[in-house]
């Protein structure tokens, strides 16, 4: 009894000693259209490190979220670091949310956007004066977009959480190799092609909507990054981030990009999934949790964050 009283009396305490936050809303413009974000920041005396997360792939908003599942990661995680004494700007990435009428036209959109919208925001955080440092974070697709944005002079560190570790050709190869054998038959030639920087007229029509023109463009200026490059160009502190229980990236992943920077510090968080939180390896059970919003984050992930950023 003894020992559950002294448990709740230390739960009470940290939550007395957990850190005010303030949240506004930002806007960067870009030659497209205004992107909105949103900055929060803890109410603390002394000026406080931000920390830019960049979201993932699809149509994710500054959330975390898109129009099918509602998860709240990216709003936990902002929220999680300002209790610890850490500011951070999340944004709904163009033609996303309220940076819709920033977004290009399929045709038009090319990976580079993301990454001039990434340091676009680096640039609106140092010019603020306001931050002890600069940390970018980056999840999943935006881990590629974040190392390649933190080569950047303003960032201090760079964090990579989900974060693929071979280029994104080869990872739609992989993800082919679950279909019949001739699905990858016949993508293969048109990945070659995309991959040298050409465009592919004849689709074969059940590859259409894989390979559709329109998005060719798009393929190929994301194919020419390897994440094992990029993150052996940056010449600061980097951190690999990947659960154990994440279904989309794996563990090879973050173990490529460690050995590619090999002074990078790497922590993998028992059973963390892809957006997260704590699930099971079941793929069923595991995708549960992307559509529910009250599942807190696991409980490594900030302290592990927080803690890289304020080391010296």
């Amino acid at each position: 009894m003894q020992l559950q009283f002294i448990s709740l009396l230390s739960g009470l305490l940290l939550s007395l000693v957990s850190i005010a936050q303030t949240e506004e809303t930002v806007v960067l413009k870009t030659g497209s259209g205004e992107i909105e974000g949103t900055l929060t920041v803890p109410e603390t005396k002394a000026p406080a490190p931000v920390v830019l997360i960049i979201a993932g792939s699809g149509p994710t908003d500054r959330n975390g979220n898109n129009p099918v599942m509602t998860n709240n990661s990216l709003k936990m995680l902002s929220a999680g670091l300002a209790k610890n004494g850490t500011a951070s700007l999340r944004y709904d990435k163009r033609g996303i949310g309220k940076s819709k009428m920033a977004g290009e036209k399929e045709v038009d959109l090319r990976f580079d956007n993301y990454i001039q919208d990434a340091i676009g925001w680096i640039k609106f955080l140092k010019a603020t004066q306001k931050f002890t440092t600069i940390t970018v974070v980056g999840h999943s697709e935006g881990s590629l977009i974040g190392m390649i944005a933190a080569q950047n002079e303003n960032v201090s560190k760079f964090v990579s959480i989900a974060g693929a570790g071979q280029p994104a050709d080869k990872i739609i190869r992989d993800q082919l190799k679950a279909q019949p054998p001739f699905v990858l038959e016949q993508a293969s030639p048109v990945l070659d092609k995309l991959v040298k920087g050409d465009t592919v007229e004849n689709i074969p029509p059940m590859l259409l909507s894989l390979f559709r023109p329109s998005v060719q463009p798009y393929m190929i200026s994301w194919f020419k990054y390897d994440p094992q490059n990029e993150i052996a160009k940056l010449k600061k502190p980097v951190l690999i981030i990947q659960g154990t229980t994440d279904i989309q990236v794996s563990i090879d992943d973050a173990q490529k990009l460690k050995t590619a920077k090999p002074e990078a510090k790497l922590v993998l968080i028992d059973g963390m999934n892809h957006i997260f939180k704590n699930a099971e390896a079941d793929r069923m059970k595991n995708i549960q949790t992307y559509n529910q919003p009250d599942v807190p984050l696991n409980d490594e992930l900030v302290p592990v964050i927080c803690s890289f950023i304020n080391a010296k």
